[in-house]
């Protein structure tokens, strides 16, 4: 039985909040620049989000510790895998290679939770959703070339475009594995996980510390860090959660195409940079193709 239109609209409300999250957090990594350390960062933001969490979810968890304790692996390896190794590739990639490259192979994440959907549970895509994916990518390629396409022939890949596709990767592979999460609190679900990212950050800090690389956060680097662990992760990651539950991840997972949309916006809001008529091209091309891609895949 499909999922009905009043459930598919809260799923819809909730990935337009996920990705406006996401896309602000991408102007506060502009802000973060010299205040805080990428990879410090990373680990503060999981850290206080899991704290953030942990008064409200306390009698969950209590409640939810047989499912804990019984898929605890499982568990660690959301938080591991979907928020440590990610962020850590991605900060990582962004040493080496450019933003323009990092955006569009970021792009590419919905074609790595199809393949999954395909591979392991013989969930075909449908064309319709396929071209629906692909205008999106066209609207992503022309905001981040600023409507310039021939800019993307002159991108040179090395060793960061490597640790982008390690990173899509991991998230692809996070968000195909949410249909497997077990039956818990969603306040249980996400304290645990932001808990199981913070800890396996830890390699990386340590990491970043060795090479003389920490930056200790001022008070910048600290109001960066409260909103990156309140909104774009608490609130941004349980929303999607959420939105894969209602409609799952082949649908939820095109919607991540609006996060270069949406940063670009804010960088026009925030940041005083300049709104052209690209972006607005941009921002109905990716509409758009997820309103195409809904529509063959309901």
């Amino acid at each position: 039985m499909g999922v009905g239109v009043p459930r598919a609209g809260l799923a819809y409300l909730l990935l337009l909040a996920t990705t406006m999250c996401w896309g602000a957090n991408a102007v506060a990594g502009k802000l973060a620049v010299g205040h805080v350390s990428p990879l410090l960062l990373t680990q503060l933001r999981w850290l206080l989000a899991g704290l953030a969490a942990l008064p409200f979810a306390w009698p969950h968890l209590k409640h939810d510790w047989p499912q804990i304790r019984t898929h605890l692996p499982l568990l660690l390896a959301y938080g591991g895998i979907g928020f440590a190794c990610f962020n850590a590739a991605l900060y990582s990639a962004l040493n080496h290679t450019s933003a323009i490259n990092v955006v569009i192979e970021q792009a590419g994440m919905p074609m790595v939770i199809f393949a999954l959907n395909f591979i392991v549970l013989r969930q075909a895509t449908r064309g319709v959703q396929l071209l629906g994916f692909l205008i999106t990518v066209i609207g992503v390629a022309v905001v981040v070339s600023n409507g310039r396409l021939s800019r993307l022939l002159q991108l040179d890949l090395n060793i960061g475009d490597a640790l982008m596709l390690i990173a899509i990767f991991c998230y692809g592979g996070y968000t195909f594995a949410l249909r497997f999460k077990p039956p818990m609190h969603w306040l249980s679900f996400i304290t645990v996980i932001c808990a199981a990212a913070a800890v396996g950050t830890l390699p990386f800090v340590f990491w970043e510390a060795a090479r003389g690389a920490t930056i200790l956060p001022d008070l910048q680097g600290v109001a960066v860090i409260l909103f990156a662990a309140l909104g774009p992760g608490l609130i941004a990651q349980t929303c999607f959660i959420r939105s894969n539950e209602i409609i799952g991840s082949n649908r939820a997972g095109i919607f991540i195409n609006l996060v270069p949309i949406f940063g670009t916006l804010f960088s026009v809001a925030l940041l005083g940079e300049a709104l052209h008529v690209y972006h607005v091209l941009a921002l109905a091309l990716v509409l758009g193709g997820i309103a195409l891609a809904e529509r063959g895949g309901r």
